[in-house]
């Protein structure tokens, strides 16, 4: 499947990017390398292979839900540049 050059400046466009002829010249180049390389790809024979829907095994990944320790406020504040009345203290930003 060749790619020209419009369809490369088309994608730059959707992304809101601005090409030079030369970057459009180069993106053209690497992009028909990867479609011929798909295109070898799927002269590969793939008979009697399953279809695989997740690359690895899937496992529990969530820990237990456990209390633990945590710092104290005083920890916390320990090396606030400002704070009052045990909280953080920062500029105020709306009016």
């Amino acid at each position: 499947m060749p790619i020209s050059g419009k369809d490369v400046t088309h994608v730059a466009d959707l992304a809101r990017l601005f090409l030079t002829e030369k970057e459009t010249e180069l993106y053209t180049a690497q992009l028909q390398k990867i479609l011929n390389y798909v295109e070898k790809l799927s002269e590969l024979g793939t008979d009697g292979i399953e279809p695989a829907f997740q690359a690895a095994t899937p496992r529990e990944i969530f820990r237990t839900d456990a209390v633990t320790g945590s710092i104290t406020s005083e920890d916390a504040l320990m090396n606030a540049p400002e704070k009052d009345r045990g909280c953080f203290k920062v500029p105020k930003i709306i009016e």
